[in-house]
């Protein structure tokens, strides 16, 4: 998660560095599973019971944004173990599909940033040029790699401009499976006597259905063996297109479902498909939410439609989007919070240095006095700090 198909978003992503302080960039088998419902339950630390119902989640929720990003590369299983490890609630994934049908766990199916591919001899055919979403990218897909063939690569730090010290960790891990995942979710769940929440991105969901490789249906087939297609499955499931959600549901997964929201100006890709003329501001309306509570339990709204920042990078009055959500029903997991000066807002970044850490702890406490129910952080040991002395205060 983020939503990064506005032209150029990659492109500023990868460049914030170089950009200096002043830049902001926008904003990620069946005997397991019975074994993982059997666990106990803890109590969570929001008060409640700590089952499978969403509600139950301390509040705001912790979202470890494509695991703990801040600290380990993405979409591995290290940065899934270190954001459990330093108390986030919910770890959050990424899908895309193998050219066999696997789905495995990357934010983008261009896997150029993110795997050693660039650098193995034997797939430099494969680098070819396609437009996904209506933004051309060039590089290697995880559509053009069997799974036995991406087994073989090894991940690497997404953006070592920001974060020289995870590249530390380049070739540490293999880009996991969602099964694989799952299964580690299961172990963890059954050692911690409590089940693990997962949060889960389907990606692309059009370009892969035209491409013959539908993600909701080896979904929720992956859903349903682990015993997490239920309302109380310990799930979230997430996409920008409403179609995605809405097939899910068609399929039988009853999942609590969230409705991620880009700038005002966009579309979901699905819309531009079917030439519906909705754009996100339309879908943020009263009559927008209450059409999203239709089919889905929450939205995951970009930061900037929480609190719009102005010219000068600085973040001026709150919307009233999340009274609306609230009022249709709805829960909002608004993303991305970062700790470096470059992806936090004017008024909390400290000294010259993009990559050093501005007050990233005042930030949360900001967001969360808005009233949201949850937040997707690279930094989840500084977002449960900050969420634990926000709810004391």
């Amino acid at each position: 998660m983020d939503q990064e198909q506005r032209p150029g978003r990659r492109t500023l992503l990868g460049a914030a560095a170089a950009l200096g302080a002043g830049a902001v960039v926008l904003g990620g088998g069946a005997g397991t599973a019975a074994a993982a419902t059997a666990a106990p339950v803890a109590q969570g630390r929001g008060g409640g019971t700590g089952g499978g119902s969403y509600k139950d989640l301390p509040v705001p929720t912790v979202i470890g944004h494509r695991g703990a990003c801040g600290y380990r590369p993405e979409h591995t299983l290290g940065s899934y173990q270190f954001a459990l490890d330093n108390g986030a609630d919910v770890i959050e994934q990424d899908v895309v599909p193998t050219k066999d049908g696997h789905l495995v766990c990357r934010h983008e199916n261009d896997i150029t940033a993110t795997t050693d591919v660039a650098s193995r001899p034997e797939f430099a055919s494969r680098k070819t040029t396609k437009t996904v979403d209506g933004e051309a990218h060039t590089g290697w897909f995880t559509e053009d790699f069997t799974l036995a063939e991406l087994k073989t690569l090894r991940a690497k730090e997404r953006i070592p401009g920001n974060r020289q010290h995870n590249t530390l960790y380049d070739g540490v891990w293999q880009v996991p499976t969602f099964e694989e995942v799952l299964k580690w979710a299961d172990e963890q769940g059954r050692k911690r006597g409590r089940r693990i929440w997962l949060h889960v991105e389907t990606k692309h969901p059009t370009y892969f259905r035209k491409a013959g490789l539908g993600l909701e249906e080896r979904l929720a087939k992956l859903l349903r063996r682990y015993n997490r297609s239920g309302r109380n499955g310990y799930t979230f499931l997430q996409s920008f297109e409403p179609s995605s959600l809405q097939r899910l549901g068609r399929l039988g997964v009853d999942c609590p479902k969230v409705l991620l929201l880009d700038d005002l100006t966009t579309q979901p890709w699905d819309f531009v498909e079917a030439k519906d003329p909705r754009k996100v501001a339309d879908l943020i309306t009263p009559a927008g939410l209450k059409w999203v509570s239709g089919f889905a339990q929450g939205i995951g709204p970009w930061l900037n439609l929480i609190i719009p920042r102005d010219k000068n990078d600085k973040l001026t009055k709150p919307t009233t989007l999340v009274r609306d959500a609230h009022a249709a029903g709805l829960i909002l997991h608004p993303y991305t919070m970062r700790n470096e000066n470059s992806f936090l807002p004017a008024d909390f970044r400290r000294g010259t240095d993009p990559n050093a850490y501005g007050d990233a702890l005042a930030a949360f406490k900001t967001y969360f006095a808005t009233g949201i129910d949850g937040i997707f952080s690279d930094n989840c040991d500084t977002a449960v700090l900050a969420r634990d002395a926000f709810r004391k205060a």
